[in-house]
Parts: structure tokens; sequence; C-alpha cells
């Protein structure tokens, strides 16, 4: 037997990831499976793809049976989160997928998300300089938002080395259907997203203070595309140049030692499929030859290093377990 984690909002696309990669997990047993609408429906007819655990059902989120565990993941959504943790002991370790504790400027959540601000947990990108060892510390940990870890990735070691301005930032993401969650939606059913791209959230996604104050950036033009795809997705990030340092060396020794951040080699970009299932972030820059612009481009998958996988790393930092343990570098493409 091996340590036991809950998930509280079992039901959703990210539940159903984090639940896929806890059953093949060599260190982690699961204990609670909780949904709200989804309470006892079986969990094999609500996520078919998980066999093993077909038979498991799912149960209301009551809070004395996810403190049975060692952690508990809360993949729940955004605003849902801080009510659920109040009510779960100390000693239970806590990583929330929603962006409930990620921001550490109240004002920043109150204009983006609305209502009052939780507060403010140990952010979980380990990747960030110090965050590893933060993370491994903490027994409350606020994992990433998907664009937020995309872009990110691509853009805070350059910062960090004064190698790009933290100034007139540019980037364009485009995501797949599964980032906007499981709920039905007009705009997302197959015959009005097939064939399309469609913009949304522009010039005000909630996403933007986090990327800030994740990278240093002081000034972020962000927009966000709807792809027709359910998985992925891939940042085109550029920003004005400080020196003549090559952006993609700065990259490459920034991430020497990761295990999950992958710089391709010169020539060869990353794209969504390279990266699906995996919790890999796959990156490659180059140097705009008229504008004189760096541009990173950086692909992942949205329910992977953008959410569930992402959470399992931290969760396993947080357990005293190999930080790679039940989390695979490699995509299933195609």
């Amino acid at each position: 037997m091996g340590l036991t984690v809950s998930v509280a909002g079992a039901s959703g696309y990210a539940g159903g990831e984090l639940l896929r990669l806890i059953s093949a997990h060599p260190h982690l047993d699961l204990g609670a499976v909780t949904a709200h609408s989804q309470a006892g429906a079986r969990l094999g007819d609500v996520h078919p793809q998980l066999v093993s655990i077909g038979d498991r059902v799912l149960t209301s989120a009551d809070p004395a049976a996810l403190a049975e565990s060692d952690l508990v993941f809360l993949a729940l959504p955004h605003g849902q989160s801080a009510a659920l943790a109040a009510q779960l002991p100390e000693r239970v370790k806590v990583v929330d997928l929603g962006a409930d504790f990620r921001l550490r400027d109240a004002s920043s959540w109150e204009r983006y998300y609305g209502g009052p601000h939780a507060g403010t947990w140990t952010y979980g990108l380990p990747e960030l300089p110090g965050q590893r060892a933060e993370i491994a510390a903490s027994a409350r940990v606020a994992a990433t938002g998907c664009y937020a870890a995309t872009i990110t990735l691509a853009l805070a070691p350059l910062i960090a080395a004064g190698v790009a301005a933290p100034t007139d930032v540019v980037v364009v993401a485009a995501s797949g259907t599964s980032g906007a969650g499981k709920s039905p939606k007009t705009h997302l059913l197959g015959s009005e997203v097939m064939g399309d791209l469609s913009p949304y959230k522009v010039g005000a996604h909630q996403h933007v203070p986090e990327i800030k104050q994740a990278t240093g950036a002081v000034s972020l033009s962000f927009t966000p595309v709807l792809a027709p795809m359910p998985r992925g997705i891939l940042a085109t990030v550029t920003a004005v140049p400080l020196t003549d340092a090559d952006p993609r060396e700065v990259l490459r020794a920034a991430y020497a030692d990761e295990p999950f951040v992958h710089v391709l080699p010169e020539g060869r970009w990353p794209h969504t499929a390279a990266t699906a299932g995996s919790n890999s972030c796959h990156l490659q820059s180059t140097v705009d030859v008229d504008s004189g612009r760096i541009i990173v481009v950086s692909a992942l998958d949205n329910l992977g290093k953008g959410a569930a996988a992402q959470a399992v790393q931290c969760a396993n930092l947080m357990l005293g377990l190999p930080e790679t343990a039940g989390l695979s570098v490699d995509g299933v493409s195609p």
C-alpha cells in the first residue's frame, strides 16, 4: 500500500486525467472520488476510458472522507476550492488545480475573477528557480493555469537572465476545447468548433496577472484562440531583446537538468500532438529577422503539464516521492 490521495471534482476533464495518472502511479492509492452533480454515478459511465477503476462510484464532497487521505487534489471550478480547503485539516496536504490561491495581489483577483480573494498558496511550477524546494516544503500548493504554464516556461528564463525586456510582451496562444471545461456550451459544439479558429477574452484573460507574477513581465498583450482540437496549447511568445544573447541557448541552459521541459533541436518547432498525454513542454526559439524580436514557441498538453500531470508532479514533491513518478515525458501522437 502506498500513500492515499483523493480527488474532489473528479467528473471534469482535469479530474478524469488525475484519476488516469493516479490509477497507474507506482506509489499512490486512490481514496475518495467526489463530484457535485454527478455524485452517485459510476465512474466508468462518466469517464469510459478509466476501465481499471470504472466500478468506483462518485460521492458527494464530504470533507471528512477526503481528510482520510494523505493528499487531496481539488479539481473544482474557479472560486470553489477555498470553501472546501478550509474544511480540511492542516495535516492533509492539498493541491488546488483551480485559480483560488494562485495570485498574490488581491486587487488582481477581484479584477479578473470577482469576489473576495481567498489568499495565496505556494505556486506549483517546479521549474521556476527555487520553486521546487518551496513546493516540497509546503502543505498547500496552487497549481498553475494551463496558459500560464505554457507561457511562463517560454518567457521566465529570458526575463530573469536580462535577455528579454519585461515590457511589450505579446502572446498569441491556441488551446483545445477541453480547456473550457466539460459543461455543455453551444459555442463548444463540434459543429461550431470544427473548421474554425476563434479568439476569446481578448485583452482581458484571467491568466494575465498570473503570467506577469510568474515571469516578471510588466506589460503583456495576450490573445487566446480556441482551436478545433480536444487538448493541447501552442503559444507564440514575442519580446524585445535587451542583449545579443541567443535566446535558445538561454532556454537550453535554464532547462538542461529539467526532466519535463525540452528545448527542441534547432530547426524543429513544437506542435501540440507531440505533447499529448505527457507532462512535457516543448520549446523552440529564434530571433525574427525583420523586427529583431525574440520569438519562443511553446507547446504542452493543457490537461497534462497544464493541469493534472503538473499537479501530480507537485504532489510527488510534497509527499517525498520521486518527482517523475507516474508521469511520462513521451506523448501519444498521432
